[in-house]
């Protein structure tokens, strides 16, 4: 017999699967990225390790589909198209999210109980196990699991605070589509002495204080909005193209694969470069603004920012560098033709919803945030918007498969001259 913890988890996920159809339904992809990222929720990772995941399942989701719909087309292919989405969902979550077993299967027997058995599920079944086995065995030594080698940069002697940092080793991790961690690695956050560390400076002490006088209601609202950074706020953005009327499985699988690789790598990215520079956040630097040796900078004491800080250096900014992933691959998505409204939810306000006109829109406002939140400059979150849309423009040309995948593609791709 399941304990309260297993049945609480098995009625979450059924909730999930149920209520991952919204009116403007769009597939199996979609529902099931919404159940993807809503366990990832529960299981209480951290961002960087949660988005590690949801690259996963949507890589697997994307070379079950292209898999199932190549071994069974015509009639059936729709049916084995789902329920490749569902096994590759499901194997690949168990593998990743073990504490979710249990939501996890239940997840899974509601999606299998609408397609029916038949050879065509059955195929399908098999399309994405086999993807699944094949992109968890091709990133299993990613370096994710390497061991924390961060070393506090301190006079010997000298305390420093003891809370440990976020992903340290993230900057060793195989990347999805980056040659190496270091590829985009910017140039050095403004000298302290510049007239534009000044203006960075002065910005954030003024907007981005917990009792700020200077920030607006509003301005307030949008800093709590994106005061959350796990995977279902910027997946929900993903969702807004998504759902468009006319869009293909095998588009969603591949939209979604692009977009969860593109976000991986923009993390490792990241902090590459946040722990090469290990830039000081606005509280340590306001606290300290009699020693950057910049007359336009005043010290004020006891200053606090806004929301509490991340626990990794400052520069560039994370949810920046996210956001102009997305951003420039949804731009992409959309052709010329007319982009959808974008939207999302946020846990940390309340659920409330925001959204935008445009992908700039989106993108800019999340850069506002980090500012007004008080816990990054704005320069950093200029450069990771710049970082985040190499990025994304990576991701729109390519989409990285397992080397399985990727032979078998290359062997069923039509010869120079064979006159296929």
């Amino acid at each position: 017999m399941r304990n309260a913890r297993e049945i609480s988890a098995a009625c979450f996920a059924v909730a999930c699967f149920a209520g991952a159809a919204p009116q403007a339904r769009a597939d199996s992809v979609t529902d099931w990225n919404t159940v993807a990222g809503d366990l990832v929720v529960q299981a209480k990772l951290g961002t960087p390790p949660a988005v590690r995941v949801m690259a996963i399942v949507q890589t697997a989701v994307h070379e079950a589909v292209a898999a199932a719909q190549a071994q069974h087309p015509g009639e059936g292919a729709a049916l084995a198209a789902d329920a490749a989405v569902a096994a590759a969902s499901r194997a690949s979550l168990a593998r990743l999210l073990p504490q979710q077993d249990a939501a996890i299967a239940t997840a899974y027997r509601a999606a299998l109980g609408k397609l029916g058995e038949g050879p065509a599920t059955a195929a399908g079944i098999a399309a994405g196990e086999q993807a699944a086995a094949r992109v968890l065995a091709w990133r299993a030594d990613d370096g994710a699991g390497a061991g924390d080698r961060y070393r506090p940069h301190a006079a010997p002697g000298a305390y420093v605070p003891t809370t440990g940092v976020a992903a340290p080793q993230w900057p060793q991790r195989q990347p999805w589509l980056l040659a190496d961690a270091a590829q985009l690695r910017p140039g050095p956050p403004p000298a302290l002495g510049s007239v534009q560390w000044a203006r960075d400076y002065n910005e954030v002490k003024a907007l981005g204080a917990k009792a700020s006088r200077e920030r607006s209601a509003a301005q307030t609202e949008v800093a709590k909005f994106w005061e959350y950074s796990l995977p279902p706020i910027y997946h929900g953005v993903v969702r807004s193209v998504a759902q468009a009327p006319g869009r293909s499985v095998a588009q969603n699988a591949r939209l979604f694969a692009a977009a969860s690789q593109a976000m991986d790598d923009a993390l490792i990215a990241v902090l590459d470069a946040k722990y090469h520079y290990g830039f000081w956040r606005p509280v340590t630097a306001i606290r300290n603004g009699d020693r950057d040796d910049n007359p336009a900078t005043e010290v004020e004491a006891g200053w606090t920012p806004m929301i509490d800080n991340p626990s990794h250096p400052e520069y560039p900014s994370a949810h920046s560098i996210l956001a102009g992933a997305v951003g420039e691959l949804l731009k992409a998505e959309a052709g010329r033709g007319r982009l959808p409204e974008l939207a999302t939810s946020s846990p940390t306000a309340q659920g409330a919803t925001r959204r935008w006109a445009t992908v700039e829109a989106f993108m800019q406002e999340v850069g506002d945030a980090r500012v007004w939140e008080g816990i990054h400059f704005r320069t950093s979150t200029q450069v990771g918007l710049d970082m985040g849309r190499r990025i994304g423009a990576l991701a729109v040309g390519r989409v990285a498969k397992s080397p399985e995948a990727a032979a078998q593609s290359q062997a069923l791709a039509p010869r120079e001259g064979s006159g296929q």
